[in-house]
This record gives C-alpha cells, sequence and structure tokens, in this order.
C-alpha cells in the first residue's frame, strides 16, 4: 500500500508553481528580456470620458488607461492654447482619473473641440457636438428623470399586461402561440442589446475590452441563470408544473436590464443637451414596449395572478429605465454600460431557452407539433413587431 501523502507536502506542490511564476516575472520586469532595441513611440493613452459645460467653461474629466504615467503639458480649444486647472495634477498614473478645468467662453449651439497635448506630443481629442449647459444634478432633475423613466418603462408595460384578460380566452394552440410570440419578442431583445452592448463596448478604454465584457457578461449571466434554475429543479416540465408566475418574473428581469439601456440612451441624450433627441426616443421607446407586457403576461395564462402581481412584474421590467436615465443623465460610463447590456442580453437568452422547452414539453403533453405553422407565425409576428416599433426609435 501507497502511503499517504503528508497534506503539507501536498500543499507545497501546489503552491511551488506560483511561488515559481512570481519570480520569473520579477526576473523580467528587473532584468529585461535581453533586447536591445529601442522604442519607437512612447506608449500614452488618454480617454476623455466626459466633457461637462459648466456656465465659466468646460470641466473635462480624463483617464490614463495605458500603461505608463502621462503628462499633460497643454490644452487646446477650438484650435487655440488655453489655460487650465488640473485636479489633482497633469500628471496621470496608470489607471489614474483627473478632472480639467477649462474657462472657456463657449457659445451655445457651436461645435467645440478640446485637444490635450501630452510632454510626449501625441494629442487626444473630445468634441461637443453642440454647445449646451449641463443639467446640474439637483432635486428637481432627478424627478424629472425619474418621470420619464416610468412614461418609458413602467407605463407602457403595464399597458401591455392589460390584455391579459383578452388573451385568457385563447384554447391550448393559442396560448402555445402566444408563447412563440413571447420568444419573438425576447430574441429580438437580445440581439439588439448585444448590438448596443457592442457599440458602446467599442467606445469604451481599449484596455477595459469592452466589447469583450459584453460576451462575458451574456455567457456568465447565462449560466447563472440555468445554474439557478438546475439548482432549483424545476425547468424540465410543462407550464403548469413550473408555474407561470415564476416565468413571468424571469421574463420581467430579463426585460427590466434590457429598459436600463433605454434608460442610459435618454438619459445621455438629455446630458448632451439633445432634447430633441431625447424626447423622439422617449415616444418611441414608449411605443415599442408596450409589446413587453404581452410577453410578460403570456405564461400567466394559466394561472389566477391578482392585480398585485401585474403591479409588480411592471415595476420589474419598467423602473430599470428610471435606474437607466439617472444613470445616463448624470454618470455614464461605456464601460460599465456594456457590461450591463452584455448581463441583460445573457437573460433573455435563457429565459428564451426556458420558455422554448416549456413549449416542448406542453406541445408533447398535448400531442400538438412544437414547430407548427401558428407557433412559427407567433416567433415571427414577435420578431416583426419590434423590428417595426424599434423603427420607430431609428428612423
Amino acid at each position: 500500500m501507497n502511503p499517504k501523502p503528508n497534506k503539507r507536502m501536498v500543499w507545497l506542490w501546489g503552491i511551488a508553481p506560483l511561488l515559481l511564476l512570481a519570480v520569473v516575472i520579477l526576473l523580467i520586469s528587473n532584468v529585461g528580456t535581453g533586447v536591445k532595441d529601442q522604442q519607437a513611440a512612447p506608449i500614452e493613452v488618454l480617454n476623455i470620458e466626459r466633457i461637462v459645460l459648466q456656465d465659466d467653461g468646460f470641466q473635462v474629466t480624463v483617464l490614463n488607461s495605458g500603461p505608463k504615467e502621462v503628462e499633460i503639458a497643454q490644452v487646446v480649444v477650438d484650435d487655440a492654447f488655453w489655460n487650465a486647472e488640473f485636479d489633482p495634477g497633469p500628471t496621470l498614473q496608470r489607471f489614474e482619473l483627473a478632472t480639467i478645468y477649462i474657462p472657456y467662453p463657449w457659445v451655445e449651439g457651436d461645435p467645440h473641440e478640446i485637444r490635450l497635448i501630452t510632454t510626449n506630443g501625441l494629442l487626444f481629442s473630445g468634441e461637443v457636438a453642440a454647445a449646451m449647459k449641463t443639467p446640474e444634478a439637483d432635486a428637481n432633475r432627478f424627478l424629472q428623470y425619474a418621470l420619464i423613466g416610468f412614461y418609458v418603462g413602467v407605463i407602457p408595460v403595464g399597458l401591455g399586461l392589460l390584455w391579459f384578460p383578452f388573451m385568457r380566452r385563447y384554447t391550448t394552440k393559442g396560448i402555445q402561440t402566444i408563447l412563440a410570440f413571447t420568444v419573438g419578442l425576447l430574441f429580438f431583445l437580445a440581439v439588439d442589446t448585444i448590438q448596443e452592448g457592442l457599440e458602446l463596448g467599442a467606445e469604451a478604454p481599449g484596455v477595459f475590452q469592452g466589447t469583450g465584457l459584453v460576451w462575458f457578461g451574456a455567457i456568465l449571466s447565462f449560466l447563472f441563470l440555468m445554474a439557478m434554475d438546475q439548482s432549483g429543479k424545476r425547468t424540465s416540465g410543462s407550464l403548469a408544473e413550473i408555474g407561470g408566475k415564476r416565468v413571468s418574473y424571469k421574463i420581467a428581469g430579463g426585460i427590466g436590464l434590457h429598459n436600463f439601456g433605454e434608460g442610459l440612451a435618454i438619459g445621455a441624450a438629455f446630458a448632451a443637451g439633445e432634447a430633441s433627441l431625447g424626447t423622439f426616443l422617449i415616444i418611441g421607446f414608449t411605443l415599442h414596449n408596450v409589446t413587453e407586457g404581452v410577453g410578460i403576461a403570456a405564461p400567466l395564462l394559466k394561472d389566477r395572478p391578482t392585480w398585485k402581481t401585474f403591479l409588480s412584474l411592471a415595476c420589474v421590467a419598467g423602473a430599470p429605465a428610471i435606474l437607466g436615465t439617472w444613470t445616463g443623465g448624470f454618470v455614464f460610463n461605456d464601460t460599465l454600460a456594456a457590461l450591463f447590456f452584455g448581463i441583460g442580453a445573457g437573460a433573455i437568452v435563457q429565459v428564451i431557452f426556458v420558455i422554448s422547452k416549456m413549449i416542448v414539453r406542453d406541445a408533447r403533453r398535448f400531442e400538438l407539433p412544437a414547430v407548427s405553422w401558428l407557433n412559427l407565425g407567433g416567433v415571427t409576428l414577435g420578431i416583426v413587431l419590434m423590428y417595426a416599433t424599434a423603427l420607430l426609435v431609428n428612423f
């Protein structure tokens, strides 16, 4: 018989490779690789995170996302060198944020360009498409943004839920078609959410791998929700066995993360002074989101939900639009927004998976085809309807 290994020796063998790896990295950092070639150009990366327009000038937030420290030597506004104040200072260490105060007499409605020149002569620029004073984060503005999010999220979802009594009249085939319609709605939302996330990820600092965060967030949120369901062992049954209310809350949660992204777009538009665009987005998203209530109500057709259930579902799906409007209007960040969009997409895809399994299980139970012409029509109608209402936003 082999003797039992000493526990201390086992731990030593587990830690030894990590210690040796740390030694190798330390040697490379201090001694070098032996290659003596000179670097062609300094590696400096400055990201202009936000430009705030105040009465007395610009307030610019910058991030050093490069591998080395960066020192800002000069500030140029509209091709003119300008004095500026730096907080905490003009030299930024890696991943350090700094705020630049530029006393400049900007003109409302005019475009302006701000360029930062480092001590190594590299230029980094940011643009203001149409100058307008940035709204201040006061109580009145918070209430206004909350009302906008309520209009865009809670109200249209609630209006969609009002179709529930009409849908209760459907037969088993009709319920299957409505569930397929829900899959079509969610499929469009998943694609749209990923697309929006990838666009924001491309605008994020390259060091944070913004587009990768979208996919990481989507995959991890999908697997997390799958693990949650598998631990409960309740995703293998029919709609009646799983419980329609539970599925409706899952749909509302996924849609809520999508509506958070819509709030981001509206808040960012108002923060940039594009009030007409913000108003247009409000109208478009409101019409677009009414169909989401129908999808949320579909799994409840075999239950007897109370008005409290509908109210809470409307809040779960719609209230994130309020949070999104606050975030977009006051503290918008491309990197975090890309991650949130990815998480939302993963949640929506997981709900599609659950509903699709329910359609197949109920079809077997009632001896119906899982992929019938009615179900195909339901999926197609859901995609087409969401696409048509999305044109109201993107026109």
